[in-house]
């Protein structure tokens, strides 16, 4: 492999020899990743968008590390990107049995193993180098902010209990976000927090080191020439800190009281939220965007009913959540809409030993397109995410807990006023539309993906239809 790479670390991989070798493996391996958003298709092909070779291989000295951009062909139709960094090695040591990909049967790695190059220490300690030496290595381009420094010598381990993108974590001190759905344009993950960082907010943390690829039209994605695709963002690693939602598990098991928790991470969402007022743009929602938003509301209800017998009961009942919204827009009521975090839930969060809480993973929602996750909304959105966090918290306990959800969710919204001076209860419309969009949104998921949580949104839609227990 090594010897025809150029010395601007472009690979020969990009030849239809190399694909067609790992073809048949990567059809086995990817429907398995937790992060392949395809599950349930067949795979029909693959298409490359960009091949590097990051560490030439070599036979007797150690490992090679490909990056692959590949476009996933499913149905016969073209899909999605994934980015994949694969490891190459004559034989696996057993260390790494568990990352095996596969053996070409044929093509240019005939031959040698090729593995979840993420696995491997060697090859994790390289895209740290990368970034600490801001590398360009073919089409990646890697970068850091100029007031940080990367020290070396940081053992790499993989966070395992991720979905759609995957972690490295470097000497507990940083840990690395690696998108594994690559889109064109802007990630929120990258440009939120980096406007957070230079508002001076310290509930996020800040961005210490990125990585990019070119994004060309020579392979024929249709992607602009101009734009690069966010592959992976480096930031600090909170030591000793708590996810949200083990945190209000835990202290919901012990049968402890979580609404001072709950407060402060209400506090802290309007903090978020405020930084994020000042350092981006916001509009204003009038007649014509309300009526647009309530109108999508009800359309993906309709479709989730068809979709999901068991919410058709609740469907009238939940519609008149959005009419009620519809027809503040039609009066004329305006609302303010910003950048806002787009995905928030307890996951979302972390409480570090001191107590302070931190908000993390500004991704937004994985499936929704990014044209739209870049969108400003109006803060509520977010709120209710948390709020149904706390409703689906309560869900898992036995026996079913209500009145400690309703406790919480009182909580965070007066820690949310404290800060902001605005109560989200004071907007009760607006806050029971987006509290329903949501939870007409889990049911569909827990459907699809989840159906022994089912249960859970689905007596959240009877609480909002009116017609179940608070």
């Amino acid at each position: 492999m090594s010897e025809a790479v150029t010395r601007s670390g472009k690979a020969p991989v990009a030849r239809p020899e190399l694909l067609a070798s790992l073809d048949p493996l990567l059809r086995a391996w990817l429907p398995r990743q937790r992060w392949f958003a395809g599950k349930g298709r067949p795979v029909s092909g693959f298409t490359t968008v960009s091949a590097t070779e990051l560490l030439p291989l070599s036979a007797t000295s150690g490992p090679g590390l490909l990056h692959l951009l590949v476009r996933v062909d499913q149905d016969g139709a073209p899909g999605d990107c994934y980015q994949l960094l694969l490891g190459v090695r004559p034989t696996l040591p057993p260390y790494l049995a568990p990352a095996l990909i596969g053996r070409p049967a044929s093509g240019p790695l005939h031959g040698f193993t090729v593995y979840e190059g993420l696995h491997d220490p060697r090859l994790a300690d390289l895209l740290l180098e990368a970034l600490r030496s801001r590398a360009r290595i073919g089409d990646l381009r890697f970068d850091r902010a100029q007031d940080t420094e990367i020290g070396a010598g940081l053992v790499a381990r993989v966070l395992g209990s991720e979905q759609s993108n995957s972690s490295l974590i470097y000497g507990d001190t940083f840990i690395l976000k690696l998108f594994r759905r690559i889109v064109p344009g802007t990630n929120p993950d990258l440009e939120l927090p980096l406007a957070l960082a230079r508002a001076g907010c310290g509930r996020v943390p800040p961005p210490t080191a990125w990585f990019v690829a070119d994004a060309g039209d020579g392979a024929g994605t249709g992607w602009s020439g101009d734009s690069a695709l966010v592959l992976g963002v480096l930031q600090p690693f909170l030591k000793g800190a708590a996810d949200g939602w083990e945190l209000a598990l835990r202290e919901l098991g012990r049968g402890a009281d979580f609404t001072p928790q709950a407060r402060e991470l209400g506090r802290a969402t309007a903090e978020v939220h405020g930084a994020l007022a000042l350092a981006l743009p916001r509009v204003t929602l009038g007649r014509a965007r309300i009526t647009l938003l309530a109108r999508d509301m009800a359309e993906r209800l309709d479709a989730t009913a068809r979709a999901v017998p068991a919410l058709r009961p609740y469907a009238p009942g939940l519609r008149t959540a959005f009419d009620a919204l519809a027809a503040l827009g039609a009066g004329g009521r305006p609302w303010t809409a910003q950048r806002i975090h787009g995905d928030l839930h307890l996951g979302q969060c972390l409480r570090s030993p001191d107590g302070e809480w931190s908000l993390i993973d500004f991704e937004g929602e994985p499936a929704r397109p990014l044209a739209e996750r870049r969108l400003p909304q109006p803060t509520v959105r977010d709120i209710a995410g948390i709020l149904r966090s706390f409703d689906y918290a309560a869900r898992s306990h036995r026996p079913w807990a209500p009145e400690w959800a309703a406790d919480c969710r009182a909580a965070y919204c007066s820690g949310y006023a404290e800060v902001s001076g605005t109560d989200p209860r004071d907007e009760p419309v607006l806050l029971r539309a987006y509290e329903t969009d949501k939870a007409v949104y889990e049911v569909l998921y827990e459907a699809r993906h989840r159906p022994d949580w089912l249960a859970v949104p689905l007596a959240a839609s009877a609480r909002l239809a009116g017609v179940g227990r608070p």
